[in-house]
């Protein structure tokens, strides 16, 4: 009876130990895979859409901001301000003071040096030998230049909008999730962490979201201005050049004429 009893207590073990056996390694993978499915619940819900509908508007800055700045980086370049190969075309017409020619070329190419020249050089004239009328051709050019400028400064204006929004936005989802949180106090009457979590993940993400996304904005406003104004007096400057070497050469003679032979150097 008793080597039965053993006989029947060592198959349960058996079958036990069998089952563990078999069973465990399932087991095993589903603990594992139990973080990491928590983990991805969490990186897709804790730092987004925990942060409530406020994170909708802060995404919409996001999206305009890099949308923005791929407008500029595509827009605020040498080749569609101050080229190269024009540049030295229209220097070679304007120093064998080739006017009518000069214009021609700026007038059929779409850079901004080209529609300054074509905009400021017809203000030449030739009746006045000594600067070819050089103050008229400064005050058009400063007048495309403020005209230009303006335009070009629209689309950089929004980034900075962006820059000023975003905080804003921010702070907007940061006082929502304090009222809702003292909301759950007055409701609860107790300060318990786990119902006070969400109002505060509303709080603390659009915060964080915000400056996230106005840090860059900021600095990509600064870039952007500073590269504009650095391309566009690059141009002005071309263009003065050219007018430098139209002057010099119809004056050629008198500026010969008034340096002396003779003198040591």
């Amino acid at each position: 009876m008793i080597e039965k009893f053993v006989t029947s207590r060592t198959k349960l073990v058996a079958a036990i130990v069998t089952t563990g056996l078999v069973t465990m390694p399932a087991l095993f993978a589903q603990a594992a895979a139990a973080p990491a499915t928590v983990e991805k619940k969490t990186l897709l819900t804790k730092w987004v859409i925990d942060g409530g509908p406020t994170m909708l508007f802060i995404g919409a800055a996001i999206v305009a901001f890099i949308a923005l700045s791929v407008f500029c980086f595509m827009n605020l370049t040498k080749a569609k301000y101050c080229p190269d190969d024009l540049k030295m075309a229209l220097m070679d017409h304007m120093a064998n003071v080739r006017v009518r020619s000069a214009i021609e070329l700026a007038a059929s190419h779409p850079s901004y040096l080209g529609r300054l020249v074509a905009y400021s050089f017809p203000n030449i004239d030739a009746t006045r030998p000594e600067d070819l009328g050089r103050d008229q051709v400064e005050d058009a050019m400063a007048d495309f230049s403020t005209n230009e400028t303006r335009k070009s400064m629209i689309w950089i204006n929004y980034i900075s909008l962006c820059a000023q929004a975003s905080p804003m936005l921010g702070l907007l989802g940061t006082v929502i999730g304090m009222v809702g949180c003292f909301g759950t106090l007055a409701e609860s009457g107790s300060a318990d962490p786990s119902q006070l979590a969400g109002d505060i993940s509303v709080a603390l993400l659009t915060t964080l979201w915000g400056l996230v996304n106005a840090i860059p904005c900021i600095s990509m406003f600064f870039y952007f201005k500073n590269q504009l104004t650095a391309l566009t007096a690059d141009s002005i400057k071309a263009a003065e050049d050219m007018m430098n070497a139209a002057t010099a050469t119809v004056n050629a003679d008198t500026i010969y004429a008034k340096i002396p032979e003779g003198i040591a150097v």
